[in-house]
């Protein structure tokens, strides 16, 4: 697999054990093959059953490396490796050619492989061993989670809620957290349709043997259904017995228990399925201390895929997964037993529940995990050179003092093979050392200016000869002294954010028409694009109400006039209060503006207790799941992202019309008053109408996708841009 992206995989998982851990390991391992990587998984313990392993040995492109037979690094023979044996072992294998991508599960490894910086940038972690609410995210676990998070490219979380739990707590995840869901094998184990009439009900577990999984409590299943009238036998595969220090006698009797039903011990994972499918119903019944996890048993969607419904937990979680009537949902062992009574007694009960987790499961294949995965890599991993190319790469330079906005963008040029790219930070907007950008002037074949400031004066009059120089102009400096001070005739274009304001540009500058073109700002749309939260589509989203000419006045006359009929609407504000950004508090007409726009939330009857206030944060694309519409109350914008990446996560944009709006928005999404745009959301006023409403929106989105505008970047580094014939802003017209 020559010129394949490399995946080095480790989990703190012993394969010689079968649990969810141990196939997780082996399925990440064949999506990654899938996806086309070429992949290294290296083995905790010794092998002493290849039940899990020989699958992994016979797929093409994959390399099992076991560090006890060779010694490798000190690995001793006989013993699993511990987390710091283990973190030199993957350093041995990654050092004579490092992957390009290192996948780790295991929060404990995942940390000192952090702490360690030899996989910076690399990591993929998958974290399921974490905090999973407030109380329990304490200073300690989000100090050690922002540290993995800043050494890893992405974060793998396996449910949306999990994801954003994340965002929410950890600002430096966000961005990071991408879903990588459980992953099913191919179809292939036989299906049992229907239970033959007289046999008795087979109930099956696989996975491990543990207290809260409730294991000991299923063996006591086919006492429990008998005094029912309905003959059964409980199934169960596994090998992994958990010690429970609350009770040291649970090992001994669950041991105990398993002989008192039919054991089939350990198997391979298909060998597992077979025997799952000549079974009739699923068991995966927990302990409530469970009902809160962010994470989904693989084992359900295994069973599902298998036609066998699943008696299970009532949790919000599988509410969204099999629907709030599925039969078979049970809280304690009574319920589980009246639940598999049902299903053996009307056959319409176990067709239903079958067909519920059967479709259920066919989101979850292995062949939409590659295709994720395929995506991630393309994103993260840089491409390999032609061995054909002889050129040098292309040198460029970023510069400019804030380039949080850029660096979508130069991470995308990163990852070309044949770039070589260098930032020139700025202190400040005003500060450098010159010496650093004199030599970077004089090694570059592109330089580009992040803002239009004194880092464009300076390299305009500093480029070298032959060299290219292009301006990114946002919108403070348009109005700033330092676009006259920059030499035009030494840079090759300006870059605005819209056409708006290149036709400003045009005017206030006087610069050639010909330099200035428009390149909109990139959207993550993938990271946006999340299923909304229930009430979404009475939930008003604004982002950002500082400065004043954000105009939340507006938008409280928006939320009023909503209100008058319906009182289910809401706003939500996610923004940095004003008291916090000196340069607008020390006025008084700013001041003002919003002292008295907070005593009308209060004295108001159509907003009291209708408006939510949420701190700015990074956490953008969770917090938008619970908006359905997204506002834009400004008296002016050079861009404005908000209404963006509210059409990304598919919420329905609502935009006053500021001047420009109508070259960047379609006309749909436009109003001239609070009155029009309260309208325009009353109209939307079934969920089949503002679902279809927003998901032209997402549709229109795609203009600003990430990849779209880095790729014209990338054009811009060797050619020039005619105005109007690029990237223009496409969200017009195609509603």
């Amino acid at each position: 697999m020559a010129g394949s992206p490399r995946a080095l995989v480790y989990g703190d998982v012993d394969l010689n054990l079968l649990d969810g851990s141990a196939i997780w390991l082996q399925s990440v391992t064949q999506a990654l093959a899938a996806a086309g990587c070429a992949v290294t998984v290296v083995l905790k313990a010794p092998v002493r059953t290849d039940r899990l392993i020989a699958p992994l040995r016979a797929l093409d492109g994959v390399t099992v490396v076991s560090p006890h037979a060779s010694g490798l690094a000190g690995a001793e023979p006989e013993a699993s490796l511990t987390i710091a044996r283990a973190v030199g072992v993957l350093a041995a294998v990654d050092a004579p050619e490092p992957f390009g991508l290192v996948v780790l599960r295991g929060r404990s490894l995942v940390s000192a492989a952090a702490a360690d910086g030899r996989f910076g940038g690399r990591l993929w972690a998958y974290l399921t061993d974490v905090p999973q609410s407030v109380p329990a995210m304490t200073p300690e676990a989000a100090k050690d989670l922002a540290q993995i998070a800043k050494a890893a490219r992405y974060l793998l979380c396996q449910t949306e809620e999990l994801r954003c739990f994340l965002e929410g707590s950890v600002a430096e995840a966000c961005g990071k957290c991408v879903l990588l869901p459980p992953i099913l094998p191919p179809a292939g184990a036989p299906v049992r349709p229907d239970k033959p009439a007289g046999d008795p009900l087979r109930l099956v577990y696989t996975g491990k043997f543990a207290p809260r999984w409730n294991t000991l409590e299923m063996t006591r299943l086919p006492g429990l259904l008998a005094a029912r009238g309905a003959r059964a036998e409980v199934h169960m595969v596994g090998d992994k017995i958990h010690d429970d220090r609350s009770d040291p006698s649970y090992k001994r009797r669950m041991r105990a228990a398993l002989d008192e039903i039919t054991w089939h011990g350990g198997q391979p994972r298909a060998e597992a399925m077979r025997i799952a499918a000549s079974c009739d119903i699923g068991l995966s019944w927990r302990h409530p201390e469970l009902d809160a996890s962010l994470e989904l048993s693989t084992k359900v969607l295994e069973f599902g895929a298998l036609g066998l419904p699943v008696i299970l937990n009532r949790t919000p979680m599988h509410e969204a997964l099999l629907g709030a009537d599925y039969p078979l949902f049970a809280a304690s062992i009574d319920d589980a037993a009246d639940a598999a009574a049902a299903a053996a007694a009307d056959p319409a009960v176990f067709r239903l529940a079958a067909a519920r987790t059967g479709a259920a499961a066919a989101r979850f294949t292995l062949e939409r995990a590659a295709g994720r995965l395929r995506e991630y890599v393309a994103r993260a991993v840089p491409a390999q050179a032609s061995c054909a190319a002889s050129a040098p790469p292309l040198r460029v330079v970023i510069a400019g003092h804030d380039l949080k906005f850029f660096t979508p963008v130069i991470d995308y040029l990163r990852l070309q093979p044949d770039l070589e790219v260098r930032i020139d930070q700025w202190a400040a907007l005003g500060e450098h050392d010159p010496a650093v950008s004199r030599e970077l002037a004089g090694w570059a074949d592109v330089v580009i200016c992040e803002w239009c400031g004194p880092n464009a004066v300076w390299y305009s009059r500093h480029k070298r000869r032959g060299s290219r120089l292009l301006v990114h102009l946002h919108r403070f400096e348009l109005y700033s002294h330092y676009p006259g001070q920059v030499r035009i005739g030494q840079v090759d274009q300006v870059i605005c954010v819209s056409e708006h304001y290149a036709r400003l540009c045009r005017e206030h500058t006087g610069w050639p028409a010909a330099k200035i073109v428009t390149v909109p700002n990139p959207l993550d749309v993938s990271q946006l694009d999340r299923a909304k939260l229930e009430g979404a589509r009475f939930s008003i989203g604004m982002i950002g109400i500082v400065p004043s000419r954000k105009r939340l006045d507006l938008a409280l006359d928006v939320l009023e006039e909503l209100r008058r009929d319906d009182d289910r609407y809401l706003l939500f504000v996610k923004s940095g209060m004003p008291w916090k950004h000196w340069w607008v508090w020390q006025n008084p007409a700013e001041r003002e503006h919003y002292t008295t726009a907070l005593r009308r939330i209060q004295r108001s009857p159509l907003l009291r207790g209708a408006v939510v206030f949420d701190d700015a944060g990074p956490d953008v694309a969770a917090w938008l799941r619970r908006a359905g519409f997204v506002l834009s109350t400004s008296d002016d914008e050079s861009f404005h992202v908000a209404p963006a990446e509210g059409m990304a996560s598919r919420a329905v944009p609502v935009i006053r019309h500021w001047p420009g709006a109508e070259t960047i928005y379609d006309r749909r999404w436009i109003h001239e008053t609070p009155a029009d745009m309260a309208a325009a959301i009353a109209a939307l006023s079934d969920d089949a109408g503002w679902r279809a409403a927003g998901d032209a929106a997402r549709a229109q989105a795609d203009g600003f996708e990430l990849g779209k505008v880095c790729r014209a970047w990338r054009g811009l580094l060797t050619e020039d841009l005619a105005p109007g014939n690029g990237p223009v802003p496409v969200l017009q017209g195609s509603a």
